[in-house]
């Protein structure tokens, strides 16, 4: 298959009815790069934490300071920062969709190894929820459901010369893989489309993704859309992915990314997010 020249890509797990794509706990399916990430399971991540009482901010003079764990976890969205019916739950860290494991079919890039390797990176990333690569500070992460869908939030801090590579290269993947194949251990075929996805003019850098992949669960034909945003606040960053078999979520991603970014900044200025109703203890 010859890649098109339309730029057609963006996250977050779906649960399929019968825990077949969403899985709580990984599963291998024996692809490749990916096939390694379903071996283990971290330890469970710290959700969000209520803030005090009292909501305090910074002064207008404070230096930005630098990310802590418990600052990481604060600066996580809250149920009461989405719109909708979006349940926070405890076991975010073990989400995993067997439609993301897959070997990318070399044959069907212009540039061969080059542009493939990129596209096998983005479906491991998007498989093992680190898009923007290893942390080298803090990190905290949690997750909302929404009938069928999931929303995921993650703020860690980074080293910034290798934040600022990862962004750019989430920003070249609608051009270098727009549509291609991947192949799971069964011999079963998934399309993969990747196209830009506009992100809220928010903090100091940021990048957006689309992402649709169509394959098969228990013999029927399924889609998983996924809606990825990346934000860069000084070396730290929030990376946001939501969407499921029913489609993507933009409009809350959107909203994760703004109501986010605004607490990560709080954060970094040495004050503390308010606390709002809804906060999980």
């Amino acid at each position: 298959m010859s890649r098109r020249p339309s730029r057609p890509a963006r996250l977050a797990a779906s649960a399929l009815a019968a825990g077949v794509l969403l899985a709580t706990a990984a599963c291998s399916d024996g692809d490749g790069p990916g096939a390694a990430a379903e071996q283990a399971r971290p330890a469970e991540q710290p959700e969000a934490v209520r803030a005090p009482s009292g909501s305090s901010t910074a002064s207008p003079n404070a230096s930005p300071s630098a990310l802590s764990e418990s600052g990481a976890r604060a600066a996580l969205v809250t149920e009461a920062d989405l719109e909708g019916d979006w349940n926070q739950v405890r076991d975010a860290d073990k989400w995993r969709d067997r439609l993301l494991v897959g070997e990318v079919d070399v044959s069907g890039f212009l540039t061969a190894r080059a542009d493939a390797a990129d596209c096998q990176r983005l479906l491991d990333g998007l498989y093992r929820d680190d898009l923007l690569g290893e942390p080298s500070g803090p990190s905290a992460l949690t997750g909302f459901e929404q009938g069928d869908a999931r929303l995921l939030d993650q703020v860690a801090g980074y080293d910034r010369a290798g934040l600022d590579d990862r962004l750019k290269w989430l920003g070249s993947l609608p051009q270098e893989c727009d549509e291609f194949t991947a192949t799971g251990s069964g011999g079963d075929k998934r399309t993969v489309q990747v196209t830009e996805a506009p992100v809220p003019g928010v903090g100091d850098a940021r990048e957006g993704l689309h992402v649709t992949v169509r394959g098969r669960a228990d013999d029927t034909p399924v889609t998983l859309t996924l809606d990825v945003a990346a934000v860069r606040v000084g070396t730290s960053a929030l990376t946001v992915t939501g969407g499921g078999l029913d489609g993507g979520q933009a409009a809350s991603v959107e909203r994760a990314v703004r109501q986010g970014t605004e607490r990560l900044k709080t954060v970094l200025d040495g004050g503390t997010p308010a606390p709002l109703p809804g906060d999980v203890d």
